[in-house]
């Protein structure tokens, strides 16, 4: 490949620390208007500069960056390229990333050249930590148990891994029980500033195969989620081509009440940002209520940007900033340098100063007085609620009609009541009963101060005498065993096993459906009795089939309200004027009485978690348990496929390759899969959660000889295709309006015979049909599942036409060769008069452009336009090759 001199060298200037000489490019110096630029765009402009060769990366590319403010308005956008200092993977999106690298070493192969030329380039760090399940809870014993049931389940996916960190340079894997990612990734992998082999000290920065990567931005670290196939583009060197993009101020002021929350705080910015519409935009947060916010706030708050729909919530680095990496146990030596850069380049944030406020492209704000203590739910994480509405909100949903706050239940059976037993005992289930309550997700584990308070809620509640009912699933989840070390310390950790949140795992469970079974008597009551139960849980997510398939309405709310639910067991009460329950004395006990002050939290936080903790922790977070160090995993630059696998299988996304391009297919008579509304989330299209007993997966997996208690879950199966694309759609909530009811059947429409979205998509590929999909606003909102792409894919989906996209999903659609267009303003399936049933012909140019109109026709004589969603030249690139995967094989083949 080309690369030619760097133009900004001139720029490079040398800095001394602690005795040692390091260079940067002093992006301060570029002009005079570096100082207005917000300082999320600064790194940007950084790498592209540092990055420069004027082949890959231009110096028109570097002034379109430092020109923001005018460009950021350009019709249509700019396109800019970025390439991120590190790639961080989670093992449900990494698995199918390593065996992507794995069949590209195949690919590259039988096109006659090196297998090792396919490595990583950039570092990579992958964490497993989304394949332990909560199986068992509400035990001492419930950690090791679930522990060992992860590695029976998981034995050849961790193999697996296991030869990609040998076989892979520049990857790092961290074994299961480590915790989460972005806890992993805040606490332990973040640099903040990177320092390269050659002594370069340049901005941290990091997209994951995750999109929840954004937490890393309350560190300053500007990170996000992209699709799997995405990030191993760049894995493979190459820069992200994206839009130049806005940048909204969010300015926050005033201070917290002392009995509000973190989590308060970030559900009411949800729902503001999310009603605000920053889809595709940065937030950059600023203002002087940032300054009394600490690390583990401000990352809580950039964790749940997904869920407002930006592509980062930014927290520019501060003072606080470099007091908790030396809380972390980061080295003295590597702040100053950190500190020394930031300064050098005009990058240190001073958060009560005006002087340094940037330009944005928006203002907004939020007045911090004003957070009261809140949930979200009961579908989305969006749909804040207040604490004291809190019950009347509830029971309006019940005979709403169904919906993000609705479940359609008729009035007569509104009062349903219903016994069971558990353990030999009776009790009563109803609408609005909890029973599955989570202290969960790396939202909330990662923060000490929610964390801290949670316990110091149990330990009130025990003292007071109150407990939680037996058959309510409870567990404790935290994102690293640091969590579990200072709740210990504390003196909390007692009280919460007492209350039935015992450790159950250090990963993401419950929050992305890895809650495991629930007692067969409450599922039977549940399901015979059309029952709105619910799960309470400190996530992020909380999507209709999500959390499990029995809990109907779920909640996101602090660690402390979700003991308080599940104390009560209900989520139709109101704190104020109802108890909790009866304390040991008979007496009524309120919430009022055993929920700590902010002032309480605090003065444990700050004499319990200390750097000693992190150290202790990540000293050996590599080495993994005995498990992990007995398992024999295969060596070798190949992967040794095993058709016997029913977990790891060589994908078909490269057979039959050749060097040169095929010539693209005309879309003409196509059917339409699948007619969809609204919001639908990669929750619905890509397959999640556990194996429907009656499932194609389950079918697949039963002729594989497998019984059900084998199936796993979509997620552990990530690595087989065969699996993947019989899950695709496969949500029990996805509303296909072909049907009358909700489920993953569709019309075949050649005979209007009803099938399974794979058994339909299967008749059209055999016949050589051609298939589409119709949906409404923010398709593919939610994860960053590359799955949501590949499956279509593999389903014979050659293009998405929809109102809007969710900024991800789009581009992994683009990565996979579906072209996404989208309807005209004001038009969509409705106002067209579409009914899904017609045959579709696209008029697609043979050389397209990036956002042109495209005429589409039906056999029902229907005209209209759609917007092509090819926002830039490289998004042509990879369709033209049908994918970034296989331009990337013919790329490093002729290197």
């Amino acid at each position: 490949m080309f690369s030619g001199p760097n133009p900004f060298d001139k720029y490079l200037k040398t800095l001394e620390v602690n005795g040692k000489t390091y260079t940067y490019y002093d992006i301060s110096q570029l002009a005079s208007t570096f100082e207005h630029l917000p300082f999320s765009i600064r790194i940007l402009l950084e790498s592209a500069v540092r990055n420069c060769d004027n082949f890959a990366i231009k110096e028109a590319d570097v002034t379109h960056i430092l020109d923001w403010e005018k460009n950021q308005n350009v019709q249509g956008g700019i396109e800019i390229p970025f390439r991120p200092a590190r790639v961080i993977l989670q093992d449900f999106t990494g698995v199918p990333a390593v065996v992507d690298f794995a069949a590209m070493r195949n690919a590259i192969k039988d096109l006659g050249s090196d297998p090792q030329k396919i490595n990583p380039i950039c570092p990579v760090d992958l964490v497993i930590d989304h394949s332990v399940q909560v199986d068992f809870a509400r035990s001492k014993d419930a950690l090791k148990k679930n522990q060992d049931m992860e590695f029976i389940r998981n034995k050849e996916r961790f193999e697996f891994l296991k030869w990609g960190a040998k076989a892979f340079n520049n990857m790092i894997i961290f074994p299961p029980g480590s915790g989460i990612v972005h806890q992993i990734n805040l606490e332990f992998l973040a640099r903040v500033v990177f320092v390269d082999a050659k002594g370069t000290l340049y901005p941290d920065s990091v997209v994951g195969t995750d999109s929840h990567t954004t937490m890393i931005n309350g560190l300053g670290v500007l990170g996000w989620g992209v699709g799997g196939i995405e990030a191993e583009a760049v894995m493979l060197g190459q820069s992200i081509s994206m839009l130049l993009p806005k940048v909204v101020g969010y300015k926050l002021y005033g201070k917290l009440n002392e009995y509000v929350t973190s989590t308060d705080l970030v559900l009411t910015i949800t729902k503001h940002l999310r009603q605000l519409g920053v889809v595709g935009k940065f937030v950059e947060f600023y203002g002087p209520g940032v300054a009394v916010l600490s690390i583990a706030d401000r990352a809580t708050i950039a964790n749940m940007c997904p869920e407002y729909g930006a592509t980062v919530g930014y927290f520019p680095i501060d003072e606080i900033c470099l007091e908790y990496l030396r809380k972390t146990n980061r080295s003295e030596e590597q702040v100053k340098v950190i500190e020394a850069y930031l300064k050098a380049t005009n990058q240190l944030r001073n958060y009560t100063s005006e002087s340094q406020e940037p330009i944005f492209s928006k203002k907004e704000g939020l007045d911090l007085s004003t957070v009261e203590p809140s949930v979200s739910g009961p579908k989305r994480p969006n749909d804040r609620v207040s604490v004291k509405d809190m019950k009347q909100d509830f029971l309006n949903c019940l005979p709403n009609k169904t919906g993000f706050k609705g479940f359609g239940i008729p009035n007569e059976k509104l009062n349903t009541a219903v016994k069971f037993t558990y353990e030999g005992a009776e009790y009563t289930l109803r609408h609005g009963s909890v029973v599955i309550g989570a202290i969960t997700s790396c939202t909330n584990t990662s923060n000490p101060s929610v964390m801290i308070g949670g316990g110091l809620l149990a330990k009130n509640a025990v003292n007071a005498g109150l407990t939680v009912a037996p058959y309510i699933k409870t567990s404790l989840s935290p994102g690293s065993a640091v969590v579990t070390n200072y709740l210990k310390d504390s003196d909390v950790m007692s009280s919460l096993e007492k209350l039935g949140f015992a450790v159950v795992g250090y990963g993401c469970m419950t929050c992305i459906g890895n809650s495991g079974s629930i007692d067969e008597n409450i599922v039977n009551a549940i399901e015979e009795n059309d029952l709105v139960c619910c799960g309470v849980l400190s996530g992020n997510r909380n999507f209709e089939g999500r959390i499990h398939p029995n809990t109907r309405a779920n909640y996101l709310c602090s660690p402390l309200l979700v003991i308080a639910y599940s104390i009560a067991g209900r989520v139709d009460i109101d704190f104020e004027k109802e108890p909790l329950g009866k304390g040991s004395d008979g007496k009524d006990i309120y919430l009022r009485d055993i929920i700590p002050t902010r002032k309480d939290i605090l003065d444990i936080e700050h004499k319990f978690v200390t750097p000693a903790i992190f150290k202790e922790v990540y000293g050996k977070i590599e080495k993994g348990s005995n498990n992990w160090r007995k398992l024999d995993a295969p060596t070798g630059d190949l992967y040794p496929w095993s058709s016997a696998s029913t977990y790891i299988k060589k994908p078909p996304f490269f057979e039959g390759m050749t060097l040169k391009p095929p010539e693209s297919k005309p879309i003409q008579n196509a059917r339409v899969l699948l007619l969809l509304g609204d919001s639908v989330t990669t929750d619905h299209i890509s397959p999640a959660g556990s194996i429907g007993r009656k499932s194609p997966a389950a079918r697949y997996l039963a002729h594989r000889g497998l019984a059900p208690k084998e199936f796993n879950t979509y997620g552990s199966r990530r690595g087989n295709d065969d699996v993947m694309s019989r899950g695709t759609f496969a949500n029990i909530r996805l509303v296909n309006q072909f049907m009358s009811k909700p489920g993953p059947r569709t019309i075949y429409l050649p005979t209007n015979e009803e099938m399974d979205v794979f058994d339909a998509a299967q008749s059209y590929m055999k016949n050589q049909i051609p298939l589409i999909i119709i949906a409404g606003k923010d398709y593919g909102s939610g994860s960053s599942r590359d799955w949501a792409a590949k499956g279509p894919y593999l389903l014979g989906v050659r293009a998405v036409i929809a109102e809007s996209f969710e900024r991800i999903h789009r581009s992994n659609l683009v990565g996979m060769g579906i072209i996404p267009f989208q309807f005209l303003p004001e038009q969509g399936a409705k106002q067209l008069g579409l009914t899904g049933k017609e045959t579709y012909t696209f008029d697609f140019p043979s050389v397209p452009k990036p956002g042109q109109n495209i005429k589409v026709s039906t056999d029902a004589e229907k005209i209209f336009e759609v917007m092509l969603r090819f926002d830039t030249e490289i998004d042509l690139l990879y369709y033209k090759h049908g994918g970034i995967l296989n331009y990337m094989v013919r790329k490093m083949s002729t290197k």
